[in-house]
């Protein structure tokens, strides 16, 4: 039984359609540091990799950002690569661009194939979201919406409600992270996950932040999330756990579910 829907890449199931799929960040501010990260997280072979750009010192020169992603892309075997700008209004780094220029690295980035999903917020509005969506079309790479809320977690209608907004706007697939203010808000994110999987048609992603968080990335994709993301070096996010204890973690459940 699939608990998640399988990202597709090219019409090929990533990691054969495993559950969880697990993302490990790049948050490395220069060329050294980022292949620092990869040596130490390649070994233990995650199944996605993310690039948070706005850790990276030259973000502005989109030659050198070209440069880097094709560089992780070697370094990493090839192992499937998000790009990704966390703006300063969803708990991302200040950086000297401002979005019609953001726009435009994304644009290189992905026309030079050196990426193969990226995450692009719906809060940019409709005019560069419609551009994204444009370029994930011409380019192949496949379109992530992202909704971030650091203050607190919306009711489940409401998440689920963004959801299905961001698959509306054209994406390829939908994701969400919250900040829990008690315990009952990872029930929260988790029921609307849950709901999601009727409301939208494409792989859904969540996850809820912090310590109580944490429990959302171990076992949220039983409740239809397909990405958890983990600590492979460093962390991009509050709450995030090492890639080897989520995997334990993971097996336990798939044992049990399996009645094992």
């Amino acid at each position: 039984m699939a608990f998640s829907r399988p990202i597709e890449l090219k019409d090929t199931l990533l990691a054969a359609g495993k559950e969880p799929l697990v993302c490990t960040p790049l948050v490395g501010a220069d060329e050294d540091a980022v292949f620092r990260e990869l040596a130490a997280i390649v070994p233990k072979k995650p199944d996605l990799l993310e690039w948070r750009v706005d850790f990276f010192v030259g973000i502005a020169d989109v030659a050198r950002v070209v440069a880097l992603c094709r560089a992780i892309q070697e370094k990493s075997g090839g192992v499937p690569l998000v790009f990704t700008r966390r703006s300063i209004r969803e708990g991302g780094n200040p950086i000297v661009l401002d979005e019609a220029q953001v726009f435009e690295l994304c644009a290189a980035v992905c026309r030079s194939g050196a990426v193969d999903l990226l995450d692009y917020e719906l809060s940019v509005g409709e005019h560069y979201f419609g551009q994204a969506v444009g370029l994930a079309r011409e380019t192949g790479v496949r379109l992530i919406a992202f909704f971030h809320n650091f203050q607190e977690t919306p009711s489940a209608e409401a998440l689920v409600a963004k959801f299905v907004a961001m698959e509306k706007a054209g994406a390829d697939a939908v994701k969400i992270a919250v900040m829990p203010r008690e315990l009952r808000d990872v029930l929260t994110l988790l029921d609307a996950t849950l709901t999601a999987q009727s409301a939208v048609s494409v792989p859904v992603i969540s996850m809820s932040m912090g310590g109580f968080g944490s429990l959302s990335r171990l076992f949220g994709w039983v409740f239809g999330s397909s990405v958890s993301f983990a600590v492979g070096e460093a962390r991009s996010a509050p709450g995030q756990v090492p890639i080897e204890q989520l995997n334990a973690v993971v097996d336990v459940v798939h044992r049990c579910l399996k009645g094992q």
